[in-house]
């Protein structure tokens, strides 16, 4: 993954002055700001998501099923 120096922030942000101009940059950086934190919040939420699916809780009940099928099948492949 390429890293990114202080020196090529500061062409970045040199280019972006002279692009947008100096009145409206605080408006950009602050637009680009909320951006960045609505894509993480995106994430964040998508990645909270997929943890609740993994964290499936089996109980006893569960449990007991799932071995009585697994002894089943043992059974069956034993015959």
């Amino acid at each position: 993954m390429p890293q990114i120096g202080w020196f090529e922030i500061l062409i970045i942000v040199s280019i972006a002055i002279i692009v947008i101009g100096p009145k409206d940059f605080p408006f950009m950086l602050k637009k680009i700001g909320s951006w960045i934190g609505s894509i993480k919040r995106s994430v964040s939420s998508f990645q909270n998501q997929i943890s609740e699916l993994g964290d499936t809780n089996f109980t006893d009940e569960n449990k007991k099923d799932l071995n009585k099928n697994s002894e089943d099948l043992n059974k069956n492949k034993d015959e």
